[in-house]
């Protein structure tokens, strides 16, 4: 039997498609974490690789375009995904701001009640001493 010729070029094909994918993916990180707008041009240039394979990589390709979606709406320097807010976090301080709004809600509404009772108390005693001036 002859040994399969093939079988090497496969596996060196494999381990470049790998080498390839690891300097695109840290590219992406490295960019992503210094704030640099995200494109297929920058990240190619920073890993060494060429923008046509990053086209064919599904995964990276999403990516990239995500994460350049994300930086161009923000006219300020982007925030790297890794400090952006998740949404729990939002939901937790959504849900602070709405507790503190019922908080001082109920203290308005106490604190109408002690108005109203004091000026019904003030009137109560004018009325008594006979200097009311609604009369």
């Amino acid at each position: 039997m002859r040994p399969d010729p093939v079988t090497p070029l496969a596996i060196a094909a494999a381990q470049r498609h790998e080498l390839t994918r690891a300097k695109a993916i840290q590219a992406l990180r490295e960019l992503d974490r210094a704030g640099v707008p995200v494109t297929f041009a920058t990240v190619a240039t920073a890993g060494g690789i060429s923008r046509s394979w990053l086209y064919t990589q599904p995964d990276i390709r999403d990516q990239i375009q995500r994460l350049r979606n994300s930086t161009s709406r923000a006219p300020r320097a982007p925030v790297p995904v890794g400090q952006r807010s998740t949404d729990a976090s939002l939901r937790a301080r959504l849900t602070a701001a709405l507790q503190r709004n019922q908080a001082l809600a109920d203290e308005n509404a106490r604190l109408r009640r002690q108005l109203a009772c004091a000026l019904g108390d003030q009137r109560t005693t004018r009325t008594r001493s006979g200097n009311d001036p609604g009369r």
